[in-house]
């Protein structure tokens, strides 16, 4: 069975997923956007709120197979994404996708687009990803 695969951009790289998306949907990439089929959704789009604890929002993710999409990498406290995952990963989860410099995505066409490769990489090749908790972009 195949599984398709949503990203979910985190309410404050919302502008980024756009950038991706348009790098994606570009003549040069729109084939290979179209093979992978993945889809992309923002939290309005899935009923999720700014202000959602990063517990539930991982949580929300596991159980719609969402690869989210984020530029949190902290551990401020239970909650925080970084320890919800800690707690709650499996060999089965799902990892979070994380920029390694989310301002550059919207300023450098060139790191964009290796964030838009990377990020197709991954999804392409999730089945050996899932358990690894967190995975750089790009």
């Amino acid at each position: 069975m195949v599984i398709m695969l949503t990203i979910l951009a985190d309410h404050n790289v919302e502008a980024h997923l756009d950038a991706l998306v348009n790098i994606w949907t570009s003549a040069e990439w729109l084939e290979l956007w179209q093979m992978v089929d993945c889809k992309v959704c923002k939290f309005a789009s899935v009923g999720l709120r700014s202000t959602t604890p990063d517990s539930e929002l991982w949580s929300f993710c596991q159980t719609n197979q969402m690869l989210l999409l984020t530029g949190n990498r902290n551990a401020d406290g239970p909650d925080s994404l970084e320890m919800t995952s800690l707690q709650r990963n499996t060999a089965l989860s799902l990892p979070v996708l994380t920029f390694g410099d989310p301002d550059r995505v919207l300023r450098d066409r060139l790191y964009a687009e290796a964030a838009a490769s990377r990020i197709l990489d991954y999804v392409v090749s999730i089945k050996n990803f899932r358990g690894a908790r967190r995975l750089y972009v790009p």
